[in-house]
């Protein structure tokens, strides 16, 4: 009997068409769990090809690349909006949208035209996070927790009503990347478990509490850079949340220095900026307003990441140096 519902579930999402709407890699295991899951995703929608990497040669964003991997018509307007791109996605008839990333506010007009509404897979627990970057945000906010939320679309900035929700655990180890992974993975799940009882008509949307929201802006290059008057703790959650891109950096001796992973410690202490060594061989701290940052793997302009220990034997003098916020 079990396996019989099972098949009729199946094919129940067989005959459900949807768009999917996603641009970067934090979508591509929804993609992917919608074809699993043998939803019909009828059209996939991301933004165009933008030059990218030193040849600055045209790179598909890495949903674009997916779908054409699984075979799934593609679509890449440079407007959602535009009413060419209204009209393509009319033209498949979907049941559903769904939307993961894609990096544009869909207009009210394509939010009406599937049958069942647009659901959107967020990287956070709405209604705190709205927003550009939910990911990024409890990590700078010192945050113990956070998750994904299925939400109904509306007209506003991730304002609709709530499908689902799944919590997780923020740990001292986490940062930008392994949270993408981990939350991606969460909201793949959650998504085909939600969008087959949505679908089935068993899931009464929650409104969300007006009171309880924040937002999100989008980063900047600016966001990554260490002021060294701040406390330690706030650098090293920066230094996690912003791992990925801009990624956190200073200036040595005029050169970008980018900081990849760091820890700090409270006690210990020393000029704002300045570059000590540490009890510890093959590592070395820099002041702050209140403790230390550890720098454990760094990136010199030009060139490739390191480890901390290989760094200092290649650049000896770094311990003592005074680091800035510009080049001069």
């Amino acid at each position: 009997m079990e396996k019989a519902g099972a098949d009729r579930d199946r094919a129940s999402s067989r005959a459900h068409r949807v768009v999917f709407f996603g641009t970067p890699g934090f979508a591509v295991p929804i993609l992917e769990a919608l074809v699993s899951a043998d939803h019909h995703v009828a059209l996939v929608v991301s933004q165009p090809a933008r030059h990218a990497g030193r040849g600055r040669q045209l790179k598909d964003p890495p949903v674009a690349q997916m779908a054409t991997q699984l075979g799934l018509p593609l679509f890449q307007p440079v407007r959602a909006r535009d009413p060419s791109a209204m009209l393509r996605v009319a033209s498949v008839a979907p049941d559903a949208v769904v939307l993961a990333a894609y990096g544009q506010i869909l207009p009210a007009e394509l939010l009406s035209i599937p049958l069942k509404g647009s659901l959107n897979v967020h990287p956070s627990l709405l209604p705190r996070y709205r927003g550009a970057s939910p990911i990024s945000a409890p990590i700078l906010a010192g945050d113990t927790r956070t998750g994904v939320s299925i939400m109904l679309m509306d007209a506003g900035m991730d304002t609709g009503p709530i499908l689902a929700q799944e919590e997780t655990p923020i740990l001292d180890d986490d940062d930008q990347v392994s949270l993408t992974r981990q939350l991606a993975g969460t909201g793949a799940r959650l998504l085909v478990h939600t969008l087959d009882a949505w679908l089935r008509g068993a899931i009464q949307p929650t409104p969300q509490e007006p009171s309880l929201a924040s937002t999100t802006r989008r980063a900047t290059k600016e966001d990554g850079l260490l002021t060294w008057e701040e406390p330690a703790i706030d650098l090293w959650r920066r230094v996690r949340a912003y791992a990925e891109w801009p990624q956190a950096f200073t200036f040595w001796e005029g050169k970008q220095l980018r900081i990849l992973r760091a820890t700090y410690l409270d006690e210990a202490s020393a000029e704002p900026g300045r570059v000590i060594a540490t009890n510890e061989r093959g590592r070395s701290a820099i002041g702050t307003r209140r403790g230390v940052l550890l720098p454990a793997i760094v990136g010199l302009e030009g060139k490739r990441p390191m480890p901390m220990d290989a760094f200092l034997r290649g650049a000896p003098r770094f311990i003592g140096s005074q680091l800035t916020a510009t080049r001069g």
